[in-house]
């Protein structure tokens, strides 16, 4: 690599103040350590010590962000070599160069502009790779029925299934169920994305995708691509309640279906236990403002296929009352829910 004699005198001095420095921070240099400040990047080593870990290759899609920590080489100049964290404003120090711009840019861009840079003034032909040593932006956030719910950063680009897997996959018994949806939320849209089976928008910065078909359709269009900044939910799995007199009353999860029937809740909670009134069962259903709507059941009639098998929806209570009066049966109802209320706020369900 040849330096250009009308920049000769310049880069020596630069150079040896470096030289200088590192020679009196040599057990700084020997540890790697990396000082972040407020506003700045420090610099800690010119020469990249040969006992530290090699950098992990960045795909050329990374997009650098605050915090990350570059590696920077030349091709035959090591004196400009550097490990250097990109400050809160985007830049990092440069040797001969000062301030350059690094937050918004893939590796690639960055190393181009840096050749350029370089071959304007002080470097013929310059040749300078970029590498992120240590990711620390492009968070994406993942919340909800995941067995490890947090922060996770990208190291380049990852699809759906991908930052799942990072999240512990979907939550399992001993968490919180997975139900049928997740959702994708980025602030900047989704520029070429088109609805299809299993993939519907709700609004231009939220998309909500079919957990089963993204599992088991075999359809990679539902396995989108996932950008910084993106907040991924996973809703929990509904709860219908069967209360009463049945042999197993209880909460049941629905998993992998929107609804169940009268009868499918019913098989599910052991069958109608003596002394009930099959006659006057009723769904109790309690919408968003909290309006409480009863719709009788006859599950006598139902067990004869003479009347229609209704479905029960998410957070609704199939009540099997006891044998007695109709005042009685609501008693019964208003204490059944009491009892549920109380459950469902000591188990935070």
């Amino acid at each position: 690599m040849r330096i250009s004699l009308k920049r000769w005198t310049q880069i020596g001095s630069v150079l040896g103040a470096m030289a200088l420095a590192g020679v009196a921070h040599a057990q700084m240099v020997r540890q790697n350590a990396i000082k972040p400040t407020s506003g700045t990047a420090e610099v800690t080593s010119v020469r990249p010590d040969t006992d530290s870990t090699p950098p992990m290759a960045a795909s050329h899609d990374y997009v650098i962000g605050p915090e990350d920590v570059l590696q920077i080489s030349v091709f035959n100049v090591n004196q400009l070599n550097q490990t250097v964290r990109v400050a809160d404003d985007g830049t990092i120090a440069v040797p001969l160069l000062g301030q350059v711009r690094a937050a918004g840019l893939t590796t690639g861009q960055l190393a181009a502009e840096l050749d350029h840079d370089y071959g304007k003034t002080y470097l013929q032909k310059p040749q300078v790779s970029v590498y992120v040593q240590q990711y620390a932006s492009n968070p994406v956030s993942v919340i909800g029925a995941v067995n490890v719910p947090g922060l996770y950063y990208l190291q380049g680009p990852h699809r759906l299934l991908d930052v799942l897997s990072m999240a512990g996959g979907l939550g399992k018994k001993n968490t919180e169920v997975a139900g049928n949806w997740l959702y994708v939320t980025r602030e900047s849209g989704f520029d070429n994305l088109v609805p299809m089976e299993g993939l519907q928008f709700l609004s231009p910065d939220k998309v909500e995708i079919n957990i089963k078909k993204l599992l088991y359709s075999g359809n990679e269009g539902l396995n989108i691509t996932i950008k910084p900044g993106d907040v991924i939910t996973v809703s929990k799995a509904g709860v219908i309640y069967v209360l009463g007199r049945v042999n197993h009353p209880g909460g049941y999860l629905l998993q992998d279906r929107n609804n169940v029937t009268v009868m499918q809740a019913l098989a599910m909670s052991g069958g109608i236990a003596r002394y009930a009134k099959e006659t006057r069962a009723r769904i109790v259903r309690v919408d968003a403002n909290g309006h409480r709507t009863e719709i009788p059941v006859n599950v006598k009639r139902l067990l004869k296929d003479q009347s229609p098998d209704l479905k029960l929806e998410a957070n609704d209570i199939l009540y099997i009352p006891a044998s007695g009066s109709r005042q009685g049966i609501q008693e019964g109802i208003t204490a059944a829910i009491a009892t549920l209320s109380g459950v469902i706020m000591y188990h935070g369900l």
